[in-house]
């Protein structure tokens, strides 16, 4: 698996590559915790190139995602899901959870229209 991340306008990119099994599900959780850490709380995960994702994965993007709406304006958005992958993420009611689009321009555009700030919501 390969994890690419960048800034853009206050957005985290982060594109994912390759086969997100249960040990490397580790490498995605830690980029996703690396951007909470650095105050990246709109985050959008391209997964145009993603193979295969295991349960640890999902968990990983659950667990970033209720990292990130603890602050306002906070998002996990899902770009470009392979066909199989987006499948099983409705399988476990991830569709529901979070905001998908079908390309990273539109994630970008919908996430950076959230709003600004970084006070907490609630749990």
């Amino acid at each position: 698996m390969e994890i690419t991340t960048q800034d853009i306008n206050n957005v985290e990119l982060i594109t994912v590559k390759g086969r997100v099994d249960s040990v490397e599900a580790t490498g995605l959780a830690k980029a996703l915790e690396a951007a909470a850490r650095r105050g990246k709380h709109k985050i959008v995960v391209d997964m145009r190139e993603v193979e295969y994702m295991s349960s640890a994965g999902f968990r990983a993007l659950g667990d970033a995602q209720r990292n990130s709406q603890r602050h306002q304006g906070g998002e996990v958005v899902l770009a470009n899901i392979p066909a199989l992958i987006h499948e099983a993420l409705e399988m476990v009611g991830f569709t529901e959870y979070f905001h998908i689009e079908d390309s990273v321009e539109a994630a970008l555009a919908f996430a950076e229209n959230l709003p600004a700030g970084d006070s907490k919501t609630g749990d």
